[in-house]
């Protein structure tokens, strides 16, 4: 539960006083200005603290008065310590903090993984820790100056950093070795989501792909479906969720909170596509057709990309060998392929077909969202961007690469304008983040180097190609994106 403080106007003005104190007592060190009646004061942010998981970004601070310089002037450096209680600071953990600092803190979920692999402390058990404080003159003269504070904290036990699926329920059944693992949560602790199929069957949540089921696991509270139970060694009642109607489903857990929620969500009527004609690589093969890509992130969109011959071509949904079968066709015959225009439908009765004329062949991304029923079919262009090559970092009008049998290839000079400049290749113009990239596998990758990588809008990693000195000149290089081949030679 998350307290509410009420601070009236005096204690912010306090406050604002205080703060204002301590920014001008740095601001005087920081001018070696000279400290006479300074005393050296250690405290603590909290007195007693409770450490939880859900709140791991929050600090303990250790705060410190600026110490006494004793009129020299002498700058003043600063050692904070801090052990656990009845150790007498025989082992402690030691920063040097320099000069004009006068603040520490640690994370909360630093000082329990501190509390609990440095000290032994156990979850749920309070410990008291001692922090000292020394102040020594740079100087060396006097004698070091030394504060003490303490505080009782309690660490928690952190939840499990994975979790799986298991159960008939799950893709994977009852294989524990080989059981679904959940995505955890970039953003937020103990808080793990899996999208995907479930079918008619029983299924619960393990932290791991031990084979032993005396591991721990989580499972429903006999009270309330919405609840886990944190079932630790696989002892107490072992209570299951059950889907009854089969589909895809999105289940999202929080270990720290201990619920979960679960929810049917729209799935893609087809898992696979292939693209089919005499346009295509694989020609009129209805067994074995070239298929489609299914986007990762969005289960609807399916894309192909590859050199397309004069011919025509369509969609198919399966199944395999079945002319008759489900497919995804233009509205009419020989539809331009400027249009987005598609539809789905099964059979036999209506064939219309995309066409490539000899005068259009060349290399094309199809892309088919099969939610909207839209489909693109675009050209698709290599273009070098880079203060290494010819048109420099110009992405809103870069100069194309030449493309014929399936091969594109640039001819020009490299370094020209920069001689230890660097590029890469676009498959798009006009926006930085408005396409696929192909790049150099390595950052600052040599020109005799052609192994590279593709990357989509500004994920990256954004390698490049960089000249050397000496590398100056004219080149060639070409790119088979079907075989995965560059080359790059000097001319």
């Amino acid at each position: 539960m998350k307290k509410a403080y009420k601070i009236n106007l005096f204690s912010a003005l306090a406050s604002v006083l205080v703060i204002f104190l301590l920014a001008s007592c740095v601001d005087e060190l920081e001018n070696n200005q000279i400290i006479k009646d300074g005393t050296l004061s250690l405290s603590t942010s909290d007195s007693v603290l409770v450490l939880q998981e859900q709140f791991a970004s929050n600090k303990l601070t250790f705060n410190w008065t600026p110490a006494n310089n004793n009129g020299t002037g002498s700058s003043i450096d600063y050692l904070l310590e801090v052990d656990m209680q009845g150790n007498d600071f025989s082992s402690p953990l030691v920063y040097d903090m320099g000069k004009n600092t006068f603040a520490f803190s640690y994370e909360h979920g630093t000082l329990n993984n501190i509390l609990r692999s440095t000290f032994g402390a156990q979850p749920g058990s309070p410990i008291v820790l001692v922090a000292r404080i020394t102040a020594t003159l740079a100087d060396g003269n006097g004698e070091p100056q030394i504060d003490t504070t303490s505080v009782v904290v309690t660490p928690f036990e952190p939840v499990s950093s994975k979790l799986y699926l298991v159960g008939d329920a799950t893709p994977n059944s009852w294989d524990i070795a080989n059981a679904t693992a959940l995505t955890p949560s970039s953003s937020e602790a103990g808080v793990f989501t899996y999208q995907g199929a479930l079918s008619p069957g029983n299924f619960k949540f393990a932290v791991s792909q031990e084979g032993c089921w005396c591991q721990d696991f989580y499972t429903k509270d006999p009270a309330d479906s919405t609840v886990l139970v944190y079932n630790e060694g696989g002892s107490g009642d072992d209570l299951q969720w059950r889907i009854t109607n089969g589909g895809q489903y999105k289940i999202v857990v929080n270990l720290i909170a201990l619920t979960f929620s679960i929810k049917a969500v729209e799935a893609p009527t087809f898992s696979a596509l292939w693209i089919v004609g005499d346009a295509t690589p694989s020609g009129w093969n209805i067994d074995s057709p070239e298929e489609m890509t299914q986007s990762a992130s969005n289960p609807f969109i399916f894309t192909y990309e590859a050199h397309l011959t004069p011919g025509e071509f369509k969609i198919f949904a399966g199944p395999l060998g079945d002319w008759c079968g489900e497919w995804f066709r233009p509205l009419e015959q020989h539809q331009d392929i400027t249009s987005n225009l598609v539809e789905q439908n099964s059979g036999c009765d209506v064939d219309n077909t995309w066409q490539i004329t000899s005068e259009m062949e060349g290399r094309y991304k199809v892309s088919l969202n099969t939610l909207e029923n839209t489909i693109s079919i675009n050209p698709v262009t290599l273009y070098i961007i880079g203060d290494g090559g010819p048109n420099g970092w110009n992405i809103g009008n870069p100069e194309p690469m030449t493309y014929s049998d399936g091969v594109f290839t640039f001819n020009g000079p490299l370094g020209a304008d920069n001689a230890t400049g660097e590029f890469k290749f676009s498959k798009f113009a006009g926006d930085w983040c408005g396409g696929e990239w192909i790049n150099a596998a390595t950052g600052n990758q040599s020109l005799t180097n052609t192994e590279y990588i593709l990357t989509q809008g500004c994920d990256g990693p954004d390698n490049k190609w960089k000249l050397a000195s000496g590398d100056v000149g004219n080149y060639e290089i070409t790119f088979d994106l079907d075989a995965g081949v560059m080359t790059i030679e000097r001319q």
